[in-house]
C-alpha cells in the first residue's frame, strides 16, 4: 500500500472576492511526480504556496508527512524543499557560495560533502567558481534546484521550474528529475508543457481553482470522448475557422501544418470535413486518425464542463 505524504481536503483561497482555489481535495503519495497542469489564472501557484506554508488558506485542512500544515509548519519546514517560478539566486556570488548560503538557511552544518554530490549530480562542479549572474537559463535553474535540496528534503515543490529554460536545458533538468525520483524523493510540480505531463506519475487538469481530474496520464487520456483526427492541409488558418462552424466537428485545434478535429465517426464525419476544405479551396495532403493527447483532453474537458 503506497505511503500517503500529502492529503488535502477541501482547501479554498480567494484574493479578494476572487477565489483563486475552490474545494481541492488530493492526495499525494510517496515517491511520485505529480503533475498539475492549467492555463494562468488556474490556482496552480497558489496551491503550492500554501502547501509551502507561505499563504494561509481560507478554509481546509492539509497535513504533510502526518503534521498538521498550520499547526505543525516548523516540524514540516525540514522535509520539503520549494522551487519557485522567481526563485532568488544571489548573482554576486559564485554557484559554491549560492548553494553555502541556502545551507546555512537551512542550518546545515557539515554541507561540503552534500554540495559535491550535489554539483555532481546537476553537472555544475566544473562551473563552481562562476558567478549566478553568468549562468544561463538552464544552469541557474539547475543551481535553484540544488539549493532546494541541500537540507536533504522528502518531498519538492517545483513552480514551472523549465519556463523559459532552451531545449537542451530542460532535458538535462528532467534527467535530473528522474534520478530524484529513483532515490525515493516525492515531486509536485505545476507546469504550462503538457508533454511534461505525460512523463509524471499523475497528472492533475485544474481550471479555475477547482481539479477537474487526477490520474495516470494514460487513464486521463482515455477520458477522451469522440476520435482526434489529424488533418494535413495548406491555408491552416481558413481551414481552422471553416471548420470551426462545421456542426459534426466538436472542436478544431491547429498545430502547424495541420489540425486536430475532435469527431464522433471517423469515416464519415471525416469525409465531411474534408470536402468542406475543398469546397473552400483548400488542399488537403493527408489524414489520420491519432491517438488523443492530454491538451485534446484539457481543451474538452474544459469546453464541456
Amino acid at each position: 500500500m503506497r505511503e500517503t505524504v500529502i492529503k488535502i481536503n477541501g482547501l479554498s483561497k480567494s484574493y479578494g472576492d476572487i477565489p483563486a482555489v475552490r474545494g481541492l481535495d488530493l492526495e499525494v503519495f510517496s515517491g511520485e511526480m505529480l503533475a498539475v497542469v492549467g492555463p494562468d489564472g488556474a490556482g496552480k501557484t497558489t496551491t503550492i504556496r500554501i502547501l509551502c506554508g507561505i499563504l494561509d488558506p481560507d478554509e481546509g485542512r492539509v497535513d504533510i508527512l502526518g503534521h498538521d500544515l498550520r499547526r505543525e509548519i516548523e516540524d514540516i519546514k525540514p522535509d520539503i524543499g520549494y522551487l519557485s517560478q522567481s526563485f532568488s539566486l544571489y548573482g554576486d556570488l559564485s554557484i559554491d557560495e549560492n548553494i553555502e548560503f541556502f545551507a546555512d538557511i537551512h542550518r546545515v552544518k557539515d554541507f561540503k560533502e552534500r554540495r559535491e554530490e550535489l554539483l555532481e549530480f546537476t553537472r555544475l562542479t566544473g562551473f563552481r567558481k562562476r558567478l549566478a549572474d553568468r549562468l544561463s537559463g538552464g544552469m541557474k535553474q539547475k543551481l535553484a534546484l540544488a539549493c532546494t535540496l541541500i537540507h536533504r528534503p522528502r518531498i519538492i515543490f517545483l513552480d514551472e521550474p523549465t519556463t523559459g529554460v532552451d531545449p537542451v536545458s530542460r532535458r538535462d533538468f528532467w534527467k535530473i528529475l528522474a534520478d530524484l525520483l529513483n532515490e525515493g524523493i516525492t515531486i509536485i510540480m505545476t507546469t504550462p508543457y503538457l508533454d511534461e505531463a505525460e512523463r509524471c506519475t499523475r497528472v492533475g487538469l485544474m481550471n479555475e481553482g477547482s481539479l477537474m481530474v487526477v490520474d495516470t496520464p494514460m487513464k486521463v487520456k482515455a477520458m477522451m470522448k469522440g476520435n482526434v483526427v489529424e488533418i494535413v492541409c495548406d491555408k491552416v488558418r481558413q481551414a481552422f475557422f471553416g471548420l470551426k462552424d462545421l456542426k459534426i466537428v466538436r472542436e478544431v485545434q491547429a498545430f502547424g501544418d495541420r489540425l486536430n478535429i475532435v469527431v464522433e465517426n471517423i469515416e464519415e464525419d471525416t469525409s465531411r470535413a474534408i470536402n468542406k476544405l475543398k469546397e473552400m479551396g483548400i488542399e488537403v495532403s493527408d489524414w489520420r486518425r491519432v491517438n488523443p493527447s492530454l491538451e485534446n483532453v484539457f481543451i474538452s474537458m474544459i469546453k464541456s464542463g
